[in-house]
């Protein structure tokens, strides 16, 4: 018997399809799928487990003997010093005691200066121990409870020319191990952040350590050249480039 049913109906594409080619270039959350006025019950979830994420990256505290033991391994100094905040507690909510030396930091450091080194760099936990657990490498000082303008007290102390902070930013929605590098040419008591240069969102799933690297590197060639930093000096390879 011949089969009067009406043919079957391709089912809709899904919902979100319109989003997907855009989604798969970034993890920010895009067109996300509702439920009345509400965001539908999986990516409710996902927003809490993101957020509860970044706010344990922000307390946890820096594994600093374990990163040290693993840069013993690059054959170079590495110094362990602290901020003047005592504790998480007091980091958080004094930002101005993580950019401070502890009291016995600066005779440690001065024991190493003049060693002939005119760029030292520093690792400091920032809002993310993690990210710098994760991503850092090569540093000669190790800041525990350490905010960006803390390098400046440390490359002065090392009567260095320059300083490179590398330092967990502080986390998103999507990224709780971001690392950030600060570069600030001979900076003074009165440096501000428009003195430094910033590479940022360093991690595999941002900007990858090669390029970071050949960044910094290029940076720091030309504070050497023209002797200055931050606003006053541009990243021109894309000029330099005819891009």
């Amino acid at each position: 018997m011949p089969d009067h049913r009406p043919p079957a109906r391709t089912p809709p594409p899904p919902q979100d399809e319109p989003w997907a080619e855009l989604r798969a270039l970034t993890a920010a959350r895009i067109a996300l799928p509702r439920a009345g006025a509400s965001l539908a019950t999986a990516p409710q979830l996902d927003l809490r487990l993101a957020h509860a994420r970044a706010r344990d990256a922000v307390h946890a505290q820096l594994d600093e003997a374990r990163l040290v033991e693993e840069l013993a391994a690059l054959t170079l100094p590495v110094l362990a010093v602290a901020s003047a905040a005592a504790d998480r507690t007091h980091y958080l909510m004094r930002p101005d005691l993580g950019r401070r030396l502890a009291g016995d930091a600066d005779a440690r450091l001065a024991a190493h200066a003049g060693s002939g080194h005119d760029v030292v760099f520093v690792i400091a936990d920032g809002l993310s121990a993690r990210a710098v657990e994760m991503h850092a490498r090569a540093p000669l000082v190790v800041v525990r409870q350490g905010r960006v303008a803390i390098g400046d007290e440390i490359a002065r102390a090392l009567c260095a020319d320059i300083a490179v902070v590398l330092i967990g930013e502080r986390p998103g929605l999507s990224a709780p191990d971001s690392m950030g590098a600060y570069l600030t040419f001979k900076p003074t008591p009165h440096t501000t952040d428009a003195d430094r240069n910033c590479i940022s969102n360093i991690r595999p799933e941002g900007l990858a350590y090669a390029d970071a690297a050949i960044t910094l590197a290029h940076l720091l060639r030309a504070m050497r050249a023209r002797q200055i930093s931050g606003v006053q000096l541009k990243d021109d390879r894309l000029l330099l480039d005819g891009g």
